[in-house]
């Protein structure tokens, strides 16, 4: 496969300055390898393999495992994940599918249980970030590993 163009961040230079700005926030709030977890599930459910592979290696040198990472699409079913854990993946798959039923009363109430009004906020930016790297990766055919971070 052959990228159709860079990703418009790359060409658009006040454009990735925001982005890695809007990621800043989310970084200071919420531990690195839980927001891994996060940008792994969105990607995988939007299917960007760009963003899957630069995550399960900033992943890898967060200190998560593979094991959590070989099981995070099934995370309602395996035992790796705390609680907290997995309120942040069910939010995560409800703002990355958002279209198909919003976010529902019991995901939000439970990642409220577990998460104060900032660590949400940096969750809901953070999930929403990667949300729209995954399109501009996607609509623009990025190659995984062809970019170096």
């Amino acid at each position: 496969m052959q990228a159709r163009m860079k990703n418009p961040a790359f060409l658009l230079p006040d454009t990735m300055k925001a982005m890695q700005a809007a990621n800043a926030d989310p970084e200071k709030l919420v531990p690195a390898k839980l927001l891994g977890l996060v940008h792994l599930r969105a990607s995988q459910l939007n299917g960007c393999a760009v963003c899957l592979d630069m995550h399960a290696k900033l992943s890898k040198k967060d200190g998560e495992t593979d094991q959590r990472m070989f099981t995070v699409a099934g995370w309602r079913d395996a035992p790796y994940f705390t609680d907290a854990e997995r309120a942040a993946l069910a939010l995560t798959e409800a703002v990355t599918q958002i279209a198909d039923r919003g976010v529902p009363d019991d995901v939000w109430a439970d990642a409220a249980r577990h998460f104060d009004e900032p660590q949400l906020a940096a969750l809901l930016v953070s999930i929403s970030m990667v949300n729209v790297w995954n399109r501009l990766n996607i609509a623009t055919r990025q190659v995984a590993g062809a970019v170096t971070w």
